[in-house]
């Protein structure tokens, strides 16, 4: 066995592995799609529809009488964690001339771990967008109320789930869209400024956090700050944000499970989450290693989630 795979194999390294998969996670793709772990790759979650909700059941059985029976329905959908991968080589020169080769496993781990995040985040929110449709216009100038828009879709999303308290909702602002909120009127009237001799100038300013306070039920509020490139390869870049100036208000729950009515999920196979492995090139030149791991994103209550697009004008 090579050193490489040998130390590829390493427990402490896999725990390293699937630690660095965990800080990388990007806040707005768990944000989105919190993770399901799942037991097999393949299984069934609950999908709901606008004609299929989520109906509280009923619990008190009658003596002699059968229980309710949480089950799967013919309407229900399959998750399948397909297969994800990306290697990093380590010629064999740097083998010979490093003593540091378990660190440098370490640094191809982080580097994997980073690009496997960016990556998973656009899907994430590729497939929300999708979802979501062109949503509603909103123009929130001088005289608009940014505030009470939210809070309606807020409780839009609140009564179609019907899940209680146990539901939280999110409102994910685009770059351009929180923008726009954090400067509207509206929204900077509501934040007081003090002041005075004694207590000094405070600067109020409205952040994700204090927003989150405007709205009815206290959600989460994040916003996107991802890049991309949409030009084809070799023309010049053309750089916008995912979400730019829309707003999402959806259902979540922080830790969710396969059968609630969360807007979006991410299966994932318990503790297979960034794998370590090791492989030979053809070529003989170099040594792979190999981090793999299952995944699939999936909208799984269309109905639960709700597009703003915004514009001052």
């Amino acid at each position: 066995m090579s050193r490489l795979a040998s130390i590829s194999s390493n427990p402490v390294l896999k725990e390293f592995a699937q630690g660095a998969a965990q800080d990388a996670i990007m806040p707005v793709a768990d944000f989105l799609a919190p993770t399901v772990p799942v037991a097999t790759s393949v299984g069934r979650y609950k999908k709901y529809t606008e004609k299929n909700r989520f109906r509280i059941p009923q619990t008190l059985r009658t003596l002699g009488g059968r229980a309710t029976e949480l089950r799967f329905e013919a309407q229900d959908q399959t998750y399948n964690c397909e297969p994800h991968a990306l290697d990093y080589p380590v010629d064999n020169l740097e083998q010979l001339e490093s003593d540091g080769l378990e660190n440098m496993l370490r640094e191809g781990a982080v580097a994997v771990a980073e690009v496997a995040a960016l990556a998973h985040e656009k899907t994430v929110i590729d497939a929300a967008l999708a979802s979501m449709g062109a949503g509603t216009n909103k123009t929130w100038n001088a005289s608009a109320d940014p505030v009470s828009d939210v809070d309606d879709a807020i409780l839009g999303v609140i009564r179609t789930c019907g899940y209680g308290s146990l539901m939280g909702v999110g409102v994910l602002f685009g770059a351009q869209a929180w923008s726009i909120f954090k400067n509207a009127a509206a929204v900077k009237n509501r934040f007081v400024i003090g002041g005075g001799a004694k207590s000094g100038v405070g600067l109020a300013v409205p952040t994700e956090q204090s927003a989150g306070q405007l709205f009815v039920g206290a959600p989460d509020v994040r916003t996107s700050y991802m890049v991309f490139d949409s030009a084809a390869e070799g023309l010049p870049a053309n750089l916008t944000f995912l979400l730019d100036s829309s707003v999402l208000v959806f259902a979540r729950k922080a830790n969710p499970t396969r059968r609630d009515p969360s807007f979006m999920k991410t299966f994932r196979l318990m503790n297979r989450y960034m794998v370590p492995g090791s492989y030979v090139r053809e070529d003989g030149r170099a040594e792979v290693a190999k981090f793999d791991w299952s995944e699939d994103v999936q909208v799984t209550n269309a109905a639960a989630g709700i597009r703003l697009n915004i514009a001052t004008s």
